[in-house]
C-alpha cells in the first residue's frame, strides 16, 4: 500500500492505493480558519493515524509515501511527519526527481509539482497530445504532447477563488455557493454572482481550451480534474474524460518511476 500526499494551497489531499485502485482519499484544509498552515506535524500525523485505524490499515502495510507541495512552507512540516510515522523518507516531488521521467519538463524550478503529476499521468493514460484543466484553488490548463512534452501552461483564478475575492473585496456582496443558475439575468445577488462566476467560467474553459485545441490545431483532447471538476454539467461535452484523482495518479507514478530508479 502506498499513502500519496497532494498538498495544494486550500487542501492537503492523501491518497491510500493499494493495489491498483484508491482505497480512500481524505482530504483536510489547510487554510484559516479550520487549520493554521504552521500547524505542527503532529497535528497532521493525528489525523493520518487516525484514517488508517477507521480504514484497518496498520502502519506497518505502509510500503511507500509519496509528497507534492505547493506550498514551500508546509513542505518540511509534511516530509517530516511522513519520516516519523513511517520510519523512512517520502519521495517529494521537485526538480530534482524529473530527470527520471518520461516528460520533458517546462521550466522545471517555476512550474507546480501539481502541474508535473496532472502532466505525466495524462501522458501515461493517453498517450497523445492532452489539456489537463485542473479544477483547484487555480483553474490550471496543463498542456502535454503525445510525445511527451509539456507544452505549456495557463492558469487562472479558481471558482471558489473568485467568490470569496468579491466576497472579500467588496461591502456588501457575501460568500455562495457553487451552483449553476438558472438564467444569466440574476434576480438576486446570489444569483447574479453566481451567474457571473460559475457561468462565466462556463465561458472562460470552453474558449480557452477551444483556443489550445486551434494552436495545436485540432490535434488535442481535454481531460478534467480537481475537486471542482464536476460542478459545472454543461461542460462535460467540452472533456473527453473527468478524472479526479488524476493529480494524486501522477505523484503515485513519480514516486514509483523514482523508487524503481533507486533499485
Amino acid at each position: 500500500m502506498q499513502i500519496i500526499v497532494d498538498i495544494g494551497n486550500t487542501d492537503a489531499v492523501f491518497g491510500l492505493y493499494s493495489p491498483n485502485s484508491w482505497q480512500h482519499i481524505w482530504r483536510t484544509p489547510i487554510g484559516k480558519p479550520n487549520l493554521q498552515r504552521d500547524e505542527p506535524a503532529q497535528s497532521y500525523e493525528r489525523r493520518l493515524r487516525l484514517w488508517l485505524l477507521e480504514a484497518g490499515v496498520p502502519l506497518s502495510a505502509i510500503q511507500a509515501t509519496v509528497l507534492s507541495s505547493v506550498v514551500p512552507d508546509l513542505t518540511p512540516t509534511m516530509r517530516a511527519m511522513l519520516a516519523d510515522l513511517f520510519g523512512y523518507d517520502p519521495v517529494v516531488v521537485g526538480p530534482s526527481v524529473y530527470p527520471l521521467l518520461p516528460i520533458e519538463v517546462l521550466r522545471p524550478h517555476e512550474i507546480g509539482t501539481d502541474l508535473v503529476a496532472n502532466a505525466l499521468a495524462a501522458y501515461t493514460r493517453y498517450q497523445r497530445t492532452c489539456v489537463v484543466v485542473d479544477f483547484g484553488t487555480a483553474l490550471t490548463f496543463t498542456t502535454v504532447s503525445g510525445e511527451g512534452k509539456l507544452l505549456g501552461v495557463a492558469i487562472a483564478p479558481g471558482l471558489k477563488t473568485a467568490i470569496r475575492s468579491l466576497f472579500a473585496n467588496t461591502a456588501q456582496l457575501p460568500e455562495v455557493p457553487i451552483e449553476v443558475p438558472s438564467s444569466a439575468l440574476g434576480i438576486s445577488t446570489t444569483h447574479a454572482i453566481q451567474a457571473g462566476v460559475v457561468l462565466g467560467y462556463e465561458g472562460l474553459v470552453r474558449s480557452l481550451v477551444s483556443r489550445i485545441q486551434t494552436e495545436l490545431h485540432g490535434d488535442c483532447i481535454a481531460v478534467a480534474t480537481g475537486g471542482l471538476s464536476g460542478r459545472i454539467p454543461s461542460l462535460q461535452d467540452v472533456f473527453t474524460d473527468i478524472v479526479p484523482s488524476l493529480t494524486l495518479d501522477g505523484i503515485r507514478l513519480i514516486g514509483e518511476l523514482v523508487t524503481a530508479s533507486q533499485q
